[in-house]
């Protein structure tokens, strides 16, 4: 798409989106093109980014992947893309479905300490950061998890009349957004962030909207199957961090098939009273979302 189409299309952008986010279909950390807040010795942060809209080469201003990072009994870890992200069936959701059905609680435990964490990447112009004043003005690759996408959606579907809808990533009638982190309990918390009112990014100026649109990334390259790993060598990785032997290596296909099946439980669960919580089922383990600074975390001490 090029300047021109973005300019006249953008009406349609929301429902375009919207559609693409409803549906269920990395680079390695010190990456220069991605930005990252700082937070200080509290945990706590602030800045100021602008999300932008898709390349010329791209529909949608973002891409969304899912990658798994855990320790295992070897010490070693297990820090890859999922391949679920690309549609192919991955060794490590296969293996915690089969932990999940086990029934056994201590096998679900070890299932949600492996479950998927949703990441997804856009390009965004930092408008203010006051940590690194450096990055004003420049365009970054941003990854965030789900709770700020969850905001973005919420900006592009308000809930009530008065609200109207804002395409976040449109130069003409996006909006600033205020990342606000706080640390709640030892994790970063985001829910404090939100969009500014909307306002015409460089006052609508489109020679300096379309330099800044000539700046923007590439990020089909974290969908690229041509990026994964294969099943196979996914797999080999698991069972070297896991310490264990691939037993079906020596099983009957038919056995691996059965061990793989998703079963019902054979009995069902009584329904939570209003005071009670209800317990994460399969689906919930592996699509919950992850703090989006986790891999950075499992990078670091894998590397110490």
């Amino acid at each position: 798409m090029s300047f021109a189409e973005l300019k006249k299309q953008r009406a349609a952008a929301i429902a375009n989106m919207v559609k693409a986010a409803e549906s269920t279909d990395s680079k390695s950390y010190g990456d220069d093109r991605f930005w990252a807040p700082t937070v200080d010795k509290s945990g706590n942060g602030y800045a100021v980014i602008r999300f932008l809209p898709a390349n010329s080469a791209e529909d949608l201003p973002w891409v969304r992947y899912w990658d798994h990072g855990f320790k295992g009994p070897t010490g070693k870890w297990y820090i890859e893309k999922s391949l679920t992200s690309i549609g192919q069936p991955d060794p490590v959701s296969e293996m915690n479905t089969q932990l999940w059905n086990s029934g056994i609680e201590s096998d679900k435990e070890i299932a949600r300490q492996r479950k998927r964490r949703l990441h997804h990447v856009s390009n965004i112009l930092v408008i203010s950061d006051s940590a690194n004043p450096a990055n004003e003005g420049k365009v970054f690759l941003y990854k965030y998890g789900k709770k700020i996408f969850d905001k973005i959606m919420d900006v592009m579907q308000p809930q009530f009349e008065d609200e109207t809808p804002v395409n976040p990533f449109d130069f003409w009638g996006g909006a600033n957004f205020k990342l606000k982190i706080r640390n709640v309990e030892g994790y970063r918390n985001y829910d404090k962030s939100e969009f500014d009112s909307s306002t015409e990014l460089f006052g609508g100026d489109d020679a300096k909207l379309e330099a800044l649109f000539e700046q923007l990334y590439d990020i089909k390259e974290f969908t690229d199957p041509e990026n994964y790993k294969t099943y196979a060598e996914l797999k080999k990785k698991l069972y070297d961090v896991l310490g264990e032997e691939d037993v079906a290596d020596t099983l009957p296909r038919e056995v691996v098939n059965e061990l793989n099946e998703v079963r019902e439980p054979e009995v069902k669960a009584p329904q939570p009273t209003p005071a009670e919580t209800p317990a994460p089922t399969a689906t919930d383990t592996e699509d919950a979302d992850g703090d989006e600074d986790t891999l950075s975390y499992f990078a670091k001490l894998a590397q110490s």
